[in-house]
């Protein structure tokens, strides 16, 4: 009885362990890796005017800021400037 005891609380330290690091994945790391899909999603169906005049540097990274997406410009969208 005593072996079953040990088991059963062994599985209630796993499942509280897996429920611990499901808790921190869903509520922490999901929501900033889920914005930065939509934002490299986004920036993947735009057409950026990249030229000099139309960059903006921030932080020493350079960005496109003339955006259409279906031909129409959106407002404050920042896609990564990769030339």
């Amino acid at each position: 009885m005593k072996e079953a005891t040990q088991d059963l609380n062994m599985t209630m330290v796993v499942v509280i362990s897996v429920g611990v690091l499901m808790t921190f994945f869903f509520y922490f790391l999901w929501p900033i890796l889920y914005s930065n899909f939509e934002v490299k999603s986004q920036c993947s169906k735009a057409a950026c005017n990249c030229t000099v005049e139309a960059r903006e540097t921030i932080d020493g990274v350079e960005y496109c800021t003339q955006c259409k997406i279906n031909g129409e410009p959106v407002d404050n969208m920042k896609c990564l400037y990769k030339g």
